[in-house]
């Protein structure tokens, strides 16, 4: 087995607890073992409404999965980083040979902070095939989730993931940042927490055959906590099979504050099964409690008619949840349907006071099934030092 050079600075700094992960490399994932920071702390993954250092994204590369839409999803693409670039800096992932046209695209040095970053990917889902982020007192590590398509090789699903795959790796490398392998196999849009030891995930993006066999949830929740940094792990259902995500839980719920949880209610002209996933999801997290023992407080978030938005087909994201939260704002899907589209604007606009609702037109984005969520990863702030 080959150790990465890196290895020993990974011992010094995250101890010894975590080198069996690390040593991994490209082997399946293996057991659960927690990171620790240099002073002993443990990392966790922060709550997305702290402070960023910035946003990571991806320019869509391939034309064999958008076909004639790649043009105006690379244009949806260009403008969430134009957006974001207002709050904080943007780093964009992009091929080599595709980079000269991400940065005429995204008027890289004419806006606030674009930086297109030439690592190779393959389609524009960072959220999911990213780093996720861990943090401690004066230390930060990426947590890579093995990303493997989201398991959906051999079905109607499957798009080329290799790059993909690879990217995390190479993107804490270029920056320095440790890299922790995760025992499990996922993706950040599975990932909600609350930032004080809470997580909230769905059985059917996990405890799941293309991702995790042979484990049971008991075994992957272990995985979590031990990863994520939690103590406490709430689990709905989700449904497996009828998305290329097996339901995401950033498409459902969503962490306001500890506590506090926002809950996608379906608009009208969504089908019987999504509408029975709201509902056994709300059933669900009525009854929960958070790791100090708090009831969880629901605010709903409706989606909008959609035989009244712009977009259409099976595979469309009419999801407002799957929002983006960023240096003092929040990034939010615009669908054409005014009324809806007002609700979620006040609803999120009370939900976070101090920032700005930024509403997005996202419709050659959505059309593959994802959202602004999906299409972001955020580095966070890391805390001061004890």
């Amino acid at each position: 087995m080959n150790i990465p050079a890196t290895s020993r600075r990974n011992l010094l700094k995250f101890g010894a607890a975590a080198v069996p992960a690390l040593a991994l490399g490209g082997l399946l994932p293996g057991v659960a073992r927690a990171a620790t920071a240099p002073n002993g702390a443990r990392l966790r993954m922060p709550a997305e409404d702290g402070r960023h250092v910035r946003t990571f994204m991806a320019w869509p590369a391939l034309t064999s999965v958008w076909a004639e839409s790649l043009s105006g999803v690379r244009n949806d693409i260009a403008e969430v980083a134009y957006q974001i670039s207002r709050y904080e800096p943007v780093v964009m992932l992009a091929r080599s040979g595709q980079a000269a046209g991400a940065r005429y695209a995204c008027g890289t040095g004419a806006y606030y902070s674009i930086t297109v970053l030439e690592i190779a990917n393959d389609d524009l889902w960072i959220r999911d095939f990213g780093p996720t982020f861990l943090t401690a007192p004066g230390a930060i590590a990426g947590l890579d989730t093995n990303f493997n398509g989201w398991g959906k090789t051999g079905t109607t699903y499957y798009q080329p993931f290799a790059n993909d795959a690879a990217a995390a790796a190479t993107l804490l490398d270029h920056y320095g940042i440790e890299r922790v392998q995760a025992p499990f196999v996922g993706e950040g849009g599975s990932l909600e927490v609350d930032g004080e030891g809470t997580a909230l995930v769905t059985v059917s993006s996990l405890v799941n055959a293309n991702r995790n066999p042979g484990k049971s949830q008991a075994q992957v929740e272990q995985d979590l906590k031990s990863s994520l940094g939690v103590d406490k792990v709430i689990w709905v259902p989700g449904l497996a099979g009828q998305d290329i995500t097996d339901c995401h839980i950033d498409c459902l719920a969503r962490f306001i504050a500890p506590g506090k949880v926002m809950l996608d209610k379906p608009g009208p002209g969504v089908s019987a099964q999504w509408a029975a996933v709201y509902d056994e999801t709300k059933r669900i997290l009525q009854r929960a409690t958070d790791l100090q023992g708090r009831p969880l407080a629901i605010t709903e978030l409706p989606g909008p008619d959609r035989t009244r938005i712009r977009g259409r087909g099976k595979d469309f994201l009419s999801s407002y949840t799957n929002y983006y939260t960023a240096n003092g704002a929040v990034f939010v899907p615009q669908f054409g349907d005014a009324y809806a589209d007002g609700v979620a604007y006040s609803i999120l606009q009370a939900a976070y006071p101090t920032r700005d609702i930024v509403q997005i037109n996202i419709d050659n984005i959505a059309s593959g099934g994802g959202g602004i969520h999906c299409a972001t990863q955020s580095q966070p702030v890391v805390p001061a030092a004890l």
